[in-house]
């Protein structure tokens, strides 16, 4: 839902309608507005598309997101996570 809110925002920044947006990006507008509306997530290729359409880069959409804030995420551990509980059992 962040990446949506702040792909809608900054949409409207710009008096982008989701079928402007959607036909810069090569996206079908639909789509756009599912991601918007956090019903999906985009692939890469399609943040690209939208930030591209948007004249950001596309890091700035993605800006402060983390794997926590999506559901159903298990595992809270991260690769030093791992690294860290290896380089323990081995001593």
């Amino acid at each position: 839902m962040y990446l949506g809110s702040r792909i809608r925002e900054m949409r409207r920044a710009r008096s982008c309608t989701l079928e402007d947006l959607g036909h810069l990006a090569e996206l079908a507008w639909t789509n756009v507005a599912k991601i918007e509306r956090g019903e999906v997530s985009p692939s890469v290729e399609t943040v690209v598309r939208i930030a591209t359409a948007l004249n950001v880069d596309p890091g700035e959409l993605l800006q402060g997101m983390h794997a926590d804030m999506y559901p159903g995420r298990t595992r809270k551990f991260t690769a030093r996570d791992l690294t860290e509980a290896r380089s323990r059992q081995r001593n």
